[in-house]
């Protein structure tokens, strides 16, 4: 890990900052700190001090550790999303981990100045607010995903929900296969497999992480109890 400095704003990247004018934002500016990592170095454990972190350039995985010690993948950060908006308002990290999954530039924010600034400007609140409730509908769906019994119901859910979202029977997959396959609680050779079994009965095409709902209502019909 090595800090740096960078001349851009690396708020001008982040949705929460963007409400602001630009000289606030520069005001802001001077409260973050940049690090850099290499791939596969940690971002952030359970212990760390409490910071906001922002990717400015990289990507980072997000992750927690199941009772067994397993990781379970949880998300993809990439460049403007951010990590620990709830850990700044005095909830601990008990279990959620970061790695760099690329060389990856990350400014922080610590916990008294956000606080600061959550004070001077109420509307910051608000979006934290909102991204931490995304979060957590996020995580309900996955957790509903992992109470599926069948990977191909799983897979076939997860892609419903992936069109319902972007109101289309077209879209891209944004996390890789290995991390997709973790999503899903199972092993990206299962996973390749249950791609292919999709395809081979008319459901969906797919090209790499390109996916198309041809059948959508028979698609549904894989997915049990969701």
């Amino acid at each position: 890990m090595a800090n740096s400095k960078k001349d851009h704003l690396c708020v001008q990247h982040v949705p929460l900052f963007t409400v602001l004018e630009r000289a606030e934002q520069e005001q802001i500016e001077q409260l973050i700190h940049y690090k850099q990592f290499k791939q596969g170095e940690q971002l952030f454990m359970p212990g760390n001090p409490q910071q906001l972190f922002i990717v400015a350039r990289g990507e980072v995985k997000v992750y927690q550790l199941t009772a067994n010690g397993k990781e379970q993948f949880l998300r993809v950060l990439t460049q403007g999303e951010y990590e620990g908006e709830t850990w700044l308002f005095g909830n601990a990290n008990n279990n959620i981990f970061g790695t760099a999954t690329t060389e990856t530039e990350v400014c922080t924010l610590h916990r008294t100045d956000l606080q600061r600034l959550l004070k001077k400007y109420p509307v910051l609140a608000i979006k934290l607010l909102e991204k931490s409730v995304a979060k957590t509908v996020a995580l309900e769906k996955q957790n509903r995903l992992l109470m599926i019994d069948r990977v191909e119901d799983r897979l076939a859910a997860y892609l419903l929900n992936m069109a319902k979202a972007g109101a289309s029977d077209s879209f891209t997959i944004a996390m890789k296969m290995k991390e997709l396959a973790a999503f899903l609680g199972t092993t990206p050779e299962t996973l390749s497999r249950k791609f292919k079994l999709l395809e081979k009965v008319g459901y969906i095409k797919r090209q790499r992480r390109q996916v198309v709902l041809i059948n959508p209502q028979g698609l549904g019909m894989v997915v049990r109890h969701y």
